[in-house]
């Protein structure tokens, strides 16, 4: 890999919230810390989660798609390493607990583990969130660009983002 092989994962056997993300950035790459940058901050306000809490690994585990940080391409990072789920994803769940609520956050998790709703649109995904309830909640990824389409959803704010925040308070307990 260009950058190196640095994976940013955080979790324990005791963690009932799972975020799955996509991959670093080239911020968290440097930091080595999950969702260390301007996305992560969006996503603690959509949560509701202190700094703390998130970057407490025995109650919220961390884990992106792809591990490390994949890159540079035109108009953003590269997808995540296609290899490092299927290597990875089966170990790390299987010590979480069952019982746990976990945040696919972007395309790239929903496509995975969501795979037959591949034909929708994130957004209809997003909006169709009940239907995936009580263990799954998929979510828009917080990129910048998710202002706009926070903005073109007023929806997400007004119906999901409560709705998440009970959740993972449900979840962290």
């Amino acid at each position: 890999m260009p950058h190196g092989v640095r994976p940013v994962v955080s979790f324990s056997p005791t963690a009932r919230l799972l975020i799955i993300g996509q991959a670093p950035g080239s911020k968290v790459h440097e930091s080595g810390i999950p969702w260390d940058d301007a996305s992560g901050d969006r996503l603690r306000d959509w949560t509701g989660l202190s700094r703390d809490v998130m970057y407490d690994p025995a109650q919220v585990a961390l884990v992106p798609m792809g591990f490390c940080y994949p890159g540079k391409a035109s108009g953003g990072d590269k997808p995540p390493r296609p290899e490092c789920a299927p290597q990875w994803h089966g170990r790390v769940l299987e010590k979480l607990p069952r019982d746990r609520l976990t945040l696919l956050v972007g395309s790239y998790a929903q496509a995975h583990y969501l795979p037959a709703t591949r034909r929708l649109s994130l957004t209809d995904r997003v909006r169709q969130f009940r239907e995936f309830l009580p263990a799954t909640l998929p979510l828009p990824h917080p990129a910048w660009r998710s202002a706009i389409w926070m903005r073109q959803n007023p929806w997400f704010a007004a119906e999901v983002l409560p709705e998440l925040r009970t959740l993972v308070r449900q979840a962290i307990r």
